[in-house]
């Protein structure tokens, strides 16, 4: 009992020692987090704004580009605190906190991508009901849903955490903290923890896995039934973006969780963390706002907008 007391801090080892690594690491990493907000702040402004994007499909991307903004929120500032200050130490409630966040955004981003292709699935494979299906009620309530799922299926992770005693090495080999690292270093056997992880996570990836690319098994059969060239290029563009992004997110996702991590993989660990939880956020909206016609021309009218007004 008196070991578990005395640690009362975790140290996270970040990703280098070196003095000058470390300030351009700064540098590289806070472009990153800003571009990542203006951008999704950008297209979260845009579908808020313009009356050309409210409908179901932008509904969704605005959520994501929310859930984007909070989700590298959760680390980025930690990180370039601890790159600037040297000081790597983080109170243990603080860190409990960070798993929780961490962990309710980003199974909201596995719920909300699940939706945005259950979107697509009804706009091209039956787009007479897509308006009465896809009403803003069933968005809304849709989204609500999605939130307080993932706020729950996080908090199960967070309490089983409060059990856990920490009386080994501090050290977090990563730049924020994160269950598998926790278990590492917990003196509490975190059986219980790793199989509630491993079963429900598990069964959400893959229930929601499905939910996600099945769809799309119909939408691609349904796409090559178009016979107008520029109706199957509009569909495709709108499909592989999603795809993209899908693929992406889970391929980091898993190798987080699933691959079990030892001395031998922390460089690796870290590179996918960094992807996780700094580059995806950043890649969403460069991927869709790239892509698509209607974000573009509805970013001029309202760079046309803002010139009107200030020359008024």
């Amino acid at each position: 009992m008196k070991n578990v007391t005395e640690i009362t801090f975790f140290t996270l080892v970040g990703l280098s020692d070196h003095p000058l690594t470390m300030n351009g690491l700064f540098v590289f990493f806070l472009l990153i987090y800003l571009m990542t907000l203006i951008t999704n702040l950008l297209i979260f402004f845009l579908v808020l704004t313009d009356y050309n994007l409210h409908n179901p499909m932008y509904f969704c991307l605005a959520n994501l580009a929310f859930l984007d903004m909070c989700y590298s929120s959760v680390t980025a500032p930690r990180m370039l605190f601890d790159l600037v200050t040297k000081s790597r130490s983080i109170s243990i409630p603080a860190c409990i906190s960070q798993v929780f966040f961490y962990v309710s955004f980003a199974g909201s981003e596995v719920f909300l991508l699940s939706a945005m292709s259950y979107d697509r699935y009804i706009a091209i494979c039956h787009p007479l009901h897509y308006k009465l299906i896809m009403s803003w009620t069933a968005c809304t309530r849709m989204a609500s849903l999605i939130w307080v799922v993932g706020c729950s299926h996080s908090l199960v992770y967070t309490l089983l955490l409060l059990r856990l005693s920490f009386c080994r090495t501090s050290s977090i080999h990563n730049f924020f903290c994160d269950l598998p690292h926790l278990y590492q270093i917990t003196c509490t056997d975190p059986f219980i923890d790793m199989m509630v992880v491993f079963l429900l996570a598990g069964s959400i990836l893959l229930g929601v896995g499905l939910m996600t690319f099945i769809p799309y098994v119909y939408i691609f059969r349904t796409i090559l039934r178009i016979r107008s060239k520029t109706g199957k290029r509009k569909a495709f563009s709108t499909c592989t973006s999603h795809l993209t992004v899908v693929s992406i997110f889970y391929g980091s996702f898993i190798f987080l969780y699933f691959v079990p991590t030892s001395s031998n993989l922390f460089s690796l660990n870290k590179l996918f963390s960094v992807i996780s939880a700094l580059i995806n956020p950043l890649l969403n909206p460069l991927i869709y706002s790239l892509r698509n016609k209607d974000l573009m021309v509805a970013l001029m009218r309202s760079y046309y907008h803002l010139k009107l007004i200030r020359a008024s």
